[in-house]
């Protein structure tokens, strides 16, 4: 069984910048690829951003391009999401998830998922 989780949500004003990290608990980690995704308040699930396993490929919604930036270490089993000029729309839980096959952008493409961790953007 994989375990995902992710740390380093809080409170920030907008404009501000955090960095969340997912930490992998198999040793298959550098095989996969991971992404992001972020559920605001009566909103669905939305996709943020993908990496390849390698961590040689990104892509990115369009709504986080240029202020987001998805890394991975997988000597270190992890996988990070920079943060930066945040917005209060960027107000929600923060999921990684691992990428097994498919679209990148839909949920059903992953097959594990972390607890969530909470980003508010005060304005």
């Amino acid at each position: 069984q994989v375990q995902l989780v992710e740390s380093g949500g809080g409170l920030v004003q907008a404009g501000g910048s955090l960095r969340l990290s997912c930490a992998a608990s198999d040793r298959t980690f550098s095989s996969y690829g991971m992404g992001w995704f972020r559920q605001a308040p009566g909103k669905e699930r939305e996709f943020v951003a993908w990496i390849r396993w390698s961590g040689t490929g990104t892509y990115y919604a369009d709504s986080v391009k240029g202020r987001f930036t998805i890394s991975r270490d997988n000597a270190k089993n992890t996988v990070y999401l920079q943060m930066n000029s945040l917005k209060p729309e960027d107000t929600a839980v923060y999921y990684c998830a691992r990428y097994y096959s498919g679209s990148s952008v839909q949920m059903g493409s992953y097959d594990y998922w972390g607890q969530g961790t909470q980003v508010t953007v005060s304005s």
